[in-house]
């Protein structure tokens, strides 16, 4: 896999037979309509556009069908997040860090170079390295890698087959009414809403499933273990909201909050932290347990 020298992955694109183009760039302009004409030329003029063997192409290069061009993504405007991540543990199977709020685990949108993936290719040099599961870019704590592609799947499995055991903590505020049902495992079916952001809960059988327990009170919030049974998209922003105490700073539950991608308020972090991961490791039989260094404190 090509990378750049900010640890960048590249983009593959295949270059049918079926089409007859004048040049490269012409052919970039129709397979992305929506990147202008002058964003390719700079990605050529730079050597962001390559051959399967890596040399770096020019805007005016011939169009050869049937062949595979390599091209890096760049964005001219990034959000910069000034929180950094740790490697909590590493050797040849798995890489295990401890995210920050904020950052992105993969890019997407705005995000490229301020992500966990591209920060940690950077750092260690693997370019390899592939999560293996994710926490939304609020949410901080332990995000877990897989090292080598042939084994990355033994690991996904595991995930996929409930076989992980995973303990967040949440502050929200403290409710006596819901203290004295606790520990309890509160379960419903959530879907998408309307809004792709939002999941909202719908009758019928239930299809999430969430133990909660609180650790610690200070009046008016109190610190929350949640254990997850399943693995729905912002279960557990949903079921706290559910039972009235939404998580501390949370920009989607109750009420949308149109995010500020290039002005984001640092001061208030959705009060979210994934602690605790365990499992029995595929490859070598080790029971893993790891935690995150960071607190959350009331």
């Amino acid at each position: 896999m090509k990378v750049n020298s900010e640890g960048v992955s590249a983009s593959r694109v295949y270059l049918p037979a079926d089409q007859a183009h004048s040049n490269l760039l012409s052919f970039f302009l129709k397979q992305f309509p929506h990147i202008a004409e002058g964003e390719w030329v700079s990605r050529f003029n730079e050597g962001l556009i390559l051959d399967q063997e890596g040399n770096t192409l020019e805007a005016n290069d011939q169009y050869l069908p049937n062949t595979h061009l390599v091209y890096f993504r760049r964005l001219e405007r990034e959000p910069e997040i000034p929180f950094e991540e740790k490697i909590l543990y590493q050797d040849e199977h798995i890489l295990v860090a401890d995210k920050p709020h904020f950052l992105p685990v993969t890019p997407s949108g705005l995000y490229l170079h301020q992500t966990l993936l591209n920060r940690l290719k950077k750092t260690t040099g693997i370019q390899t390295l592939s999560p293996i599961h994710r926490i939304d870019r609020d949410t901080a704590g332990l995000v877990i890698f897989s090292v080598n592609p042939n084994e990355r799947a033994q690991y996904q499995n595991l995930f996929r087959d409930r076989a992980v055991k995973k303990v967040y903590e949440a502050i929200a505020p403290y409710s006596n009414e819901l203290q004295q049902k606790l520990p309890m495992t509160y379960q419903s079916r959530l879907e998408e809403s309307e809004h792709f952001l939002q999941m909202h809960e719908v009758q019928g059988e239930p299809n999430s499933d969430t133990l909660i327990e609180i650790l610690e009170v200070k009046e008016p919030f109190a610190r929350y273990r949640l254990t997850p049974g399943s693995g729905k998209k912002h279960q557990l922003r949903c079921h706290l909201n559910s039972l009235g105490v939404p998580i501390k700073n949370d920009q989607i539950y109750p009420i949308l909050t149109p995010y500020q991608e290039y002005d984001l308020d640092f001061s208030k972090p959705l009060q979210l932290l994934a602690k605790e991961v365990s499992f029995q490791d595929p490859i070598t039989g080790q029971l893993r347990v790891f935690n995150s260094q960071q607190e959350l404190l009331i």
